[in-house]
Order: structure tokens, then C-alpha cells, then sequence
């Protein structure tokens, strides 16, 4: 994330600020310009290019603080979202901002990678949504079918998650993980065309036409292979090619969010920027000395590590692909 200061007055501000807790100015953030802003009185904002913008009409209920291009409108970030808890639903609605909050992040995190989402009223065929769907009363799996991406927003709760996360023997349990994870099917989906691609990446992560409910029955019955730390992020990974493919995406995500922070607030000096190098070389050259030191920050003060993962080199050929696969930023 990008450390945030108010125009107003400098002090810094978090992401998700909607007031400057030290001036008092009210606050929305641009995602045309990548940046915290102060609105008026109204909500308002009025951009370089004298283009008026409104802070989204869901801050009350989802906490967003996005502008909106009309009054009394919802942000783009919100058009994500197809399908909501209901009114009635009162443990469904106390999950939803942050799930809400980390489809922010995400989406903001895309934006700075150069690549933007939108939904599928203004793109049927590739656009993208979010059904961020209670589990009160049904079961709900979390997915992607064909730019939907499917979200229980029970795993919004600390509890829950944990026990879920234990109960899998998982390392590394998070709302922001899972939509990293699923918008990687999305991003395999929409962006590994052309034959050059699809060859390279059947090379790297198998053949993604075999049976993907074989596969599973396979996972669950026998477990990862013996060896996959030697060629594998995680034994999920190991399923099927496509969760191959989702978890390799959502590790690229880790780690270009986890070093463009660290940049940001100034623990990165003299190393060069993500844009600049070879994504295996940012790994290995800056990822894996800092993540050592944040895991070892995190058990300073008694708590699980940072970064629970080894990256073997067949998975730095898979990171640098999926890297490859966005725009160069400029």
C-alpha cells in the first residue's frame, strides 16, 4: 500500500481514512489519481481537470470512501460487487466491509500493476464481478466461474477463518488471499491467449485439460506429492494446474503489495523498483532478505511468520510468467 498524506495538512493517513483525524477534513479517495483527497462539505471533489466527483454512497454501509462520478452514486469498486448480503441479514452485513475492504485493496493494488478492472455492465464478455454471499443460512463455496468471483463472507471473521485455516493445516489463512487466489483464475482466464502463452504456460504448470474433479478426488485421497516444496508455493498448488496457476498469481500479489509498502514507508532504500528489474531478481534480491527480517520481526513479538513460504526455483519461473503477463508500468 502507499503511505497516504492529507493535502490539507500532511499528517499521514491510512487507506481506508475517510476523516484527517488531525485536521478534521473529510476524505475520499481518487482512483484515477491513485490518491487520498479532500472532499467538501457535500462529499465533493473537483479534479485538476475540473471534473466533480462524490464520495461513494455505500461509505455507511461498507465503509468505502471511493469517489463516485455522480451524487448519491456508487465508486467503480462497488459496481464490482453484483450480489450483497440482504437488509435483513445482520451477521452477513457485519462481514461485508471487510471483505468489501480488502476487494478495495486489491483493486487499487491492479490499478498501480496497470491493469483495471471493470465490471460486466461495462464489459459483458470480460468483465469481472464479486457475489459476496452470506453463509447464515446456505452453503457457500468460494470460486471463479466465468468472471464471477464467489466470496463467503464468513471468512471475514478472525475465529472462523482461523479454525479453518488450522483445520487444513494451512499456513497462511486470509479474505485478502482468497480474492488475490481467485482473481488469478480471472487473470488466466483473460490473459494467458496466443499460442506463445498457452504454451509456456502448460510448460510451467501442466496440462490444464485434465479432469479437474479427478484431480481433486486425487488431492484429497492421496495429499500433495512427497516432493512438492521442490517444485510447488503450497500443497494447494498441487491440485490442478489452475490452482497451480491461482496460487503462483496471488504470491505475485504478495510480494509486489509487500515491497511496494515497504518502499513506500521508507524501509527500502537504494534497491530497485519492481517496474525496473526481472521479478525473479526482486525475489531474490529483495523479497526473500526482507521477508526473513519481517518473519522474524513477527516472531519477535510472539506471533506466526510473516511470509510461512519457501520459494523453490521452478516456482521463480512460474512468478516471473505471471509477472510477464501485465503491461510494463511507467
Amino acid at each position: 500500500m502507499k503511505a497516504f498524506r492529507c493535502r490539507v495538512c500532511g499528517n499521514p493517513l491510512h487507506a481506508e481514512n475517510s476523516v484527517c483525524v488531525s485536521c478534521g477534513t473529510s476524505l475520499g479517495y481518487s482512483r484515477e489519481e491513485q490518491a487520498i483527497v479532500p472532499v467538501d462539505e457535500q462529499g465533493r471533489y473537483a479534479d485538476a481537470t475540473g471534473v466533480k466527483w462524490w464520495v461513494c454512497t455505500n461509505l455507511g454501509l461498507s465503509g468505502c470512501t471511493w469517489l463516485a462520478p455522480r451524487p448519491g452514486g456508487q465508486c467503480s469498486a462497488c459496481d464490482l460487487t453484483r450480489t450483497r448480503p440482504a437488509d435483513g441479514d445482520a451477521v452477513g452485513l457485519e462481514q461485508f466491509p471487510a471483505a468489501e475492504a480488502a476487494k478495495r485493496h486489491l483493486v487499487a493494488e491492479l490499478d498501480g500493476l496497470g491493469w483495471w478492472l471493470v465490471d460486466r455492465v461495462r464489459d459483458p464478455e470480460g468483465g469481472l464481478w464479486f457475489d459476496m454471499l452470506s453463509s447464515v443460512s446456505d452453503d457457500v463455496t468460494i470460486g471463479h466461474a466465468d468472471g464471477v468471483i464467489t466470496i463467503d463472507l464468513a471468512e471475514s471473521d478472525d475465529a472462523h477463518r482461523e479454525e479453518v485455516r488450522a483445520s487444513l493445516d494451512e499456513p497462511y489463512r486470509t479474505m485478502l488471499g482468497h480474492l488475490r487466489h481467485e482473481v488469478g483464475h480471472y487473470a488466466e482466464w483473460q490473459l494467458v491467449r496466443g499460442e506463445s502463452r498457452m504454451a509456456r504456460c502448460r510448460m510451467l504448470f501442466g496440462d490444464e485439460t485434465v479432469s479437474y474433479q479427478d484431480e481433486i478426488d486425487r488431492h484429497y485421497a492421496e495429499g500433495p506429492p512427497a516432493d512438492w516444496a521442490e517444485r510447488y508455493i503450497s500443497t494447494y498448488a498441487t491440485m490442478h494446474p489452475f490452482e497451480d496457476f491461482a496460487e503462483t498469481w496471488a504470491h505475485f500479489l504478495h510480494i509486489t503489495d509487500s515491497v511496494e509498502t515497504a518502499r513506500s514507508y521508507g524501509l527500502l532504500v537504494g534497491v530497485p523498483t519492481p517496474a525496473g528489474t526481472r521479478f525473479r531478481d526482486l525475489v531474490t534480491e529483495v523479497w526473500a532478505p526482507l521477508s526473513i527480517a519481517l518473519n522474524q520481526m513477527n516472531r519477535s513479538m510472539g506471533k506466526h511468520d510473516f511470509y510461512p513460504f519457501v520459494i523453490p526455483a521452478p516456482v521463480l519461473d512460474k512468478l516471473e510468467f505471471v509477472a510477464g503477463l501485465l503491461p510494463p508500468r511507467r
